[in-house]
């Protein structure tokens, strides 16, 4: 048990130090803060924070936007250009509302450098609808005339329509976190003009809130100016600060216009319930109330700069982020090339724009995960630890996800490889001595309030797969030696973790562990190890079951731990052996052939007549409300050990990681699986399990509607057209058939999600099988960005 807190003993796999302001001065400063509508931190363990709030006055006090919520029902927001370093431009929609977030960071001194934002509003009414449905017969990728400049419809102006403009207050901040100090400088009282402190790592600093102007950035704009400063309680109740400090005794009066009431901070009177807690550190807030359209601009300059050449303000930041957008440009054509394939410049915009929401959603974590083992009666916290990931979804699933950030890092290694290894080693350093990873990363206090309870605890018998090897392997060839050689001894500890803990029942067999227990519950209980947590496995669980997917990462993370030693000259023999063994088809066939299906699949104790069914309810006691009817899981033929009828993903995987030999006689099956619509094709992309499946589109529970039982999902349809690009190109008899399927699948997925992202303003965490539509939580621009590679057809 104490070893599941124990960290690895192997030298951290990220060099000591390589993260801070002096050796890494260009990501010190970032938007890491990927739940927030827009703001800024350090990579620190107790960063000084930045962080805009608005609020559209309006009779009930409006709505306070702050960290990012699919409640608040904004048809857009997100990232139309980041490069991960030194710029960023982001457009949200917010009703009527349009704001533009823009930052640039200029370097100099010795903590990271200075940086200036500039904020946009005016009020505009979106043509997306007209505009949208022109798509379905228009958004096919390829060559065409040049559309408009931005990626969505223009918007129409509502500036110079009749009544008065709604006001709208934008709300600055800066915010301690358990060390530094604030100093507030202040005009006429409520006006906060500037905050000047200290923090460990940023030294002394200056950050200015300039006078508001039109949006020609020239001419003086009349605003009303609210100022807080209070205790923070926490990162993680900031909202709520603000929010109970709000007072509508505040009056807007604009000479010769009329007084109109607003809702500004007030003072601050602490929260309900925190009544003698220490607190966390110190907030202050600069509130500007103005009727759009309008521009704000905010900077930071470091104390260690010594020859500054002028605040980044004004004409000069124009300037900046005008140069900054052409290298951004320049060096997306440079690396993925989609201007040179024919694509139109608003599908190259919406390419940048998926690529930059990755960029813009990393986050820099730092806190303790609560883990458990088997042998542990109560949940124990980990060590201390820090992570820079990127996110698969800055509104539902701001953290890190093990499995979803090798997918992340395919894209992100070639916009920028040396940020994608310093993400691979951030990850490897939160192994533990055993060589296990959690495959949920909960790190702090901001994280932890974005999750259930109930999903806070991390088993230590849970894997996840093991997708950072496909993005190393990618890696590889250009990768540093020194770097392989703190990489190495971790490598080797997490895939004999997978060995020693997931071993199936069979020599070379592999399972899952941690399986949901509770079977009366489940129409097929979850395996969330793997990562495609409803799919249908064996009806029962039992360590009888050998799992296929599985068994190909296996083979996978052999390959590429071979590869590795051989680049640093160490034994890689044995993982050579493993990887013939894993790779051999024969044996592949033995273990998973399902003969029946026509198909690869899992195998175990499993029985395909099973439902669900509302459980008789017993009559309540007099005077108490009857119990709710629960659906229960009803088995109507007792399980047996034998292959699981599910043909979908899971079948695919030997075809997905290329273990199948081009000349394999099951190829030809699994090419005919994925092309029958009565099975995986669709014309938006592959589904997840075939139509004819018994558990297609079944809910799992009475509150979990299916997951990866028929939607479609962007990771594995790259992972499939990857593997139909490399059996197109080798020699063998279905070379053509995989040209054609390839082809064909590359369309229907670019042309989907490019319309679902034109008609909806996101990208979308799955994609409906029978209209395409995006569905789940949104945006999600995690691995639904592999469109970009798709696009760039870089596999």
């Amino acid at each position: 048990a104490a070893r599941l807190v124990t960290p690895h003993p192997a030298p951290p796999a990220l060099a000591p130090g390589s993260t801070g302001p002096l050796a890494s001065p260009q990501r010190f400063w970032g938007t890491y803060r990927p739940h927030v509508y827009f703001g800024m931190k350090t990579r620190s363990p107790r960063a000084l924070v930045t962080g805009l709030m608005w609020l559209l006055q309006g009779e009930g006090g409006g709505s306070l936007r702050h960290t990012c919520e699919q409640g608040d029902g904004l048809s857009r927001y997100g990232w139309l250009m980041h490069d991960g370093e030194n710029f960023g431009v982001q457009e949200i929609r917010d009703g009527a509302l349009f704001l533009k977030t823009e930052f640039v960071k200029r370097p100099g001194g010795e903590h990271g450098g200075d940086w200036s934002w500039r904020v946009t509003a005016r009020m505009e009414v979106s043509g997306k609808g007209e505009a949208g449905a022109a798509c379905h017969s228009s958004c096919s990728p390829g060559p065409g005339s040049a559309p408009p400049s931005s990626p969505l419809p223009p918007p129409l102006s509502l500036q110079g329509m009749a009544g008065p403009a709604p006001l709208l207050s934008l709300f600055f901040y800066v915010a301690t976190d358990g060390q530094g100090t604030l100093e507030p400088h202040l005009q006429n009282r409520t006006r906060l003009a500037a905050v000047t402190g200290t923090t460990e790592e940023l030294g002394q600093f200056t950050l200015t809130f300039l006078h508001p102007t039109a949006e020609s950035g020239e001419d003086p704009k009349y605003a009303s100016y609210n100022y807080l400063e209070a205790p923070s309680p926490g990162l993680h109740h900031l909202t709520e600060v603000v929010r109970s400090s709000l007072s509508n005794r505040f009056v807007f009066a604009p000479p010769g216009k009329p007084r109109r009431r607003f809702f500004a901070v007030d003072a601050f009177q602490g929260l309900p319930g925190a009544a003698g807690e220490p607190p966390r550190g110190r907030l202050l807030l600069h509130q500007v109330t103005l009727e759009p359209p309008a521009m704000v601009e905010v900077t930071f300059e470091s104390g260690s700069v010594v020859s500054r050449p002028g605040r980044l303000a004004g004409g000069s930041l124009s300037a900046a982020l005008a140069r900054h957008t052409a290298a951004f440009e320049q060096r997306f054509e440079e690396t993925f090339g989609l201007g040179r394939k024919g694509f139109p410049p608003r599908q190259q915009r919406f390419a940048q724009a998926a690529l930059s929401d990755m960029l813009g959603g990393m986050g820099y974590f730092h806190g303790r995960s609560l883990v458990q083992s088997p042998l542990q009666e109560r949940p124990v916290p980990a060590p201390e630890a820090a992570l820079f990931t990127a996110v698969p979804s800055r509104s539902f699933f701001p953290r890190g996800f093990l499995w979803d950030e090798g997918f992340h890092q395919l894209l992100l290694a070639r916009w920028d490889p040396a940020l994608s290894r310093e993400v691979i080693a951030h990850w490897l350093d939160l192994m533990n001595t055993e060589g296990w990873i959690p495959r949920e990363q909960i790190l702090g206090e901001e994280a932890r309030a974005k999750v259930p309870p109930e999903f806070l605890l991390q088993h230590s018998e849970t894997a996840n797969p093991p997708t950072l090897l496909l993005a190393l392997q990618w890696l590889l060839p250009d990768a540093p030696l020194p770097y392989l050689r703190r990489l190495f001894p971790r490598l080797r500890a997490w895939y004999d973790w997978y060995n020693q803990t997931q071993a199936g029942p069979l020599p070379l067999t592999f399972r899952w562990r941690g399986r949901d227990s509770q079977l009366e519950r489940f129409l097929n209980p979850k395996t969330l190890a793997s990562g495609l947590d409803d799919y249908p496995r064996a009806s029962h669980p039992s360590p009888e079951e050998r799992h296929l997917d599985l068994r190909c990462w296996m083979a996978l993370a052999s390959q590429v731990l071979a590869e590795v030693a051989e680049r640093l000259e160490e034994p890689a023999e044995s993982y050579r052996e493993m990887e013939r063994a894993l790779s051999d088809n024969g044996l592949l066939e033995q273990l998973h052939w399902a003969q029946e299906l026509d198909a690869f699949a899992d195998y175990g104790n499993h029985s395909a007549a099973v439902g669900l069914r509302w459980q008789r309810v017993a009559p309540a006691a007099p005077g108490r409300p009857p119990p709710a009817p629960q659906l229960v899981r009803e088995v109507r033929e007792a399980p047996r050990p034998r292959f699981v009828g599910a043909l979908g993903y899971i079948s695919l995987f030997p075809l997905l990681l290329q273990l199948l030999r081009p000349d394999s006689p099951r190829l030809p099956a699994m090419l005919a699986a994925m092309r029958s619509e009565r099975q995986l094709w669709t014309p938006f992309g592959l589904r997840s399990l075939a139509r004819d499946s018994p558990l297609y589109m079944q809910r799992n529970t009475q509150h979990d509607p299916p997951y990866w039982r028929g939607p479609i999902w962007v990771n594995i349809n790259y992972l499939a057209l990857r593997a139909l690009h490399g059996y197109a190109s080798a020699d063998g008899p279905q070379q053509e058939r995989a040209a054609e399927i390839y082809r064909e699948l590359r369309h229907n997925l670019v042309a989907n999600l490019y319309r679902q992202y034109t008609e909806s303003g996101f990208l979308w965490e799955q994609y409906s099988d029978s209209t395409g539509r995006g569905q789940g939580c949104h945006p999600f621009a995690g691995w639904s960005a592999l469109v970009v590679l798709v696009m760039a057809e870089d596999y």
